[in-house]
């Protein structure tokens, strides 16, 4: 594999973790087990909302069912379980009988690595959709069912917001196990900021509380790399007031080619003083009614709408109108933005592969590039017109005012993302190619530019094939690695960027 921006002697350092990720993978999977006999023996005890099933039942296909098939793990089974004291039999009986598995809780993740798992268990924590806000203690509490769309009603009613991802699909707590990025960083710090307590199933089934107080080294580890460590049944977290009384100045611009280059002429002027409540999602992506590439940028304000307006300043003097301008409530923000193109970007069982990194520098020279490159395979593979390259610019003053020591999250120094999404139907084998070659170039044009010294991603946005100083930072993984030898010696907990027992 290639380890491009890696030292010499940490080439040697990736290939070993690598091998052992590999070896242990093996590991897990040498015993063959009779899954179904297993799974539906009486002797299980299983709670009556407690539910197994297996291919070719519509009940395993919805269980099963992701965001991406882009190489998925396949299963021999799944189980759904109803309570938590299920979720510990399901892990003590897989780790005894060595069987792998992976945990679900809204199928969002997109990893390649996940795909190693062949003929494994699934465990679908779907059922586990509770939503307690404390407005006393100013907390609320969640279920790893729980997707990011499920708590912006309760808390807004109750007069609370909390920092979430960028979509609202994926489950929040596995948003949060990897740090968890979105509009709000820039005042609220990533969503682990927000992070008090989990309750966890650990690799041996035992049940515990995980916090400052209460096994505050893993607290330290599973913020940041927490698929890692166990299962998470329930978090808590600390909420805010609204802000701005809850209402979110929303703007939303079309460009066109001729004017993609001013627009990002105007993104970079932002660099290193994009404000604390300004962030914008911005897509370069194809226009089916005009057959032309264009930019889609939407930018939101955390605050009044003239603030937010003066903000905007650089956006609007480009002179062209914004297509939608108008305050949102925060809990319909997601819903709202870019004509519910959430409801676009959350459709499933869709091919989809990623070529992501983090930013800390806004380069508008490496934007126009990319334009004319997806410019260039719209024209070529009208296969791939729904790929898109998004464009996330988050500031950072929050999230960089932790401590970097404070959590496991290695990057808070970036201000940016790059998400190039490519999509084709089944069987299109040229646009996969086409899509494969140009991810990896646009990655490797962005990283060049990028303000890092090498390529770096956070775990959630990880490609897979990165080295895991990209996605863990070096600095971080010899804690991480004696955290799994603790917690997860045998590494059932591998096939989600898995961690080493050992590091270097």
């Amino acid at each position: 594999m290639a380890l491009s921006g890696i030292p010499p002697p940490l080439k040697w350092v990736s290939l070993l973790v690598w091998f052992l990720l590999w070896a242990s993978g093996i590991d897990a999977a040498r015993v063959h087990v009779d899954l179904r006999s297993l799974l539906t023996d009486p002797a299980r005890g299983w709670s009556v909302d407690t539910t197994v099933s297996f291919p070719g039942s519509s009940e395993f296909i919805q269980s099963t069912e992701r965001w991406t098939i882009f190489r998925p793990p396949t299963y021999s089974a799944s189980i759904r379980p109803g309570t938590e004291a299920d979720i510990v039999k399901i892990i003590k009986l897989a780790t005894s009988h060595n069987i792998p598995f992976l945990v679900r809780g809204a199928g969002h993740s997109y990893t390649t690595t996940i795909g190693n798992l062949r003929n494994g268990l699934n465990i679908d924590l779907s059922q586990f959709r509770s939503v307690e806000v404390d407005q006393t203690a100013q907390t609320v509490t969640i279920g790893p069912g729980v997707t990011m769309a499920d708590i912006f009603d309760p808390l807004y009613n109750a007069g609370f917001e909390l920092q979430t991802g960028s979509c609202s699909c994926p489950s929040l707590i596995g948003v949060t196990l990897g740090g968890g990025v979105g509009r709000l960083v820039g005042y609220h710090g990533l969503v682990i900021d927000a992070l008090v307590s989990v309750r966890m199933v650990t690799a041996k089934g035992k049940l515990i509380e995980v916090s400052q107080d209460s096994n505050p080294d893993l607290f330290w580890g599973i913020r940041g790399a927490g698929v890692n460590f166990g299962v998470v049944t329930s978090a808590t977290y600390r909420v805010k007031p609204l802000t701005n009384g809850g209402d979110v100045l929303n703007a939303e611009f079309i460009f066109s080619a001729n004017m993609s280059s001013a627009y990002f002429r105007a993104v970079e002027s932002y660099n290193d003083n994009l404000p604390p409540r300004l962030a914008s999602i911005t897509f370069i992506g194809y226009d089916a009614s005009t057959n032309e590439t264009r930019v889609s940028a939407g930018w939101t304000y955390s605050g009044p709408r003239e603030e937010g307006l003066q903000a905007l300043a650089p956006i609007f003097e480009l002179g062209v109108p914004p297509s939608s301008l108008s305050m949102i409530p925060w809990n319909k923000l997601q819903a709202s933005v870019g004509g519910g193109i959430d409801r676009l970007i959350c459709q499933g069982n869709m091919i989809r592969d990623l070529y992501n990194l983090n930013l800390k520098n806004y380069s508008a020279s490496t934007y126009e590039t990319t334009f004319a490159k997806m410019e260039k395979f719209y024209a070529d593979n009208p296969g791939g017109r729904n790929s898109v390259v998004g464009l996330e610019f988050f500031p950072n003053h929050a999230m960089a005012a932790v401590p970097l020591d404070e959590t496991a999250f290695p990057w808070r120094d970036s201000t940016a993302y790059v998400n190039p999404t490519f999509i084709w139907a089944e069987g299109d084998d040229a646009t996969k190619q086409a899509a494969s070659k140009l991810g990896r170039e646009i990655r490797n044009d962005f990283a060049t530019t990028s303000g890092y010294d090498a390529p770096t991603v956070f775990v959630n946005y990880a490609r897979g094939d990165e080295p895991l100083e990209q996605i863990y930072g070096r600095d971080k993984l010899p804690r991480l690695a004696r955290l799994k030898k603790a917690w997860d010696p045998k590494n059932f907990f591998s096939y989600n960027n898995g961690l080493p027992t050992r590091y270097p």
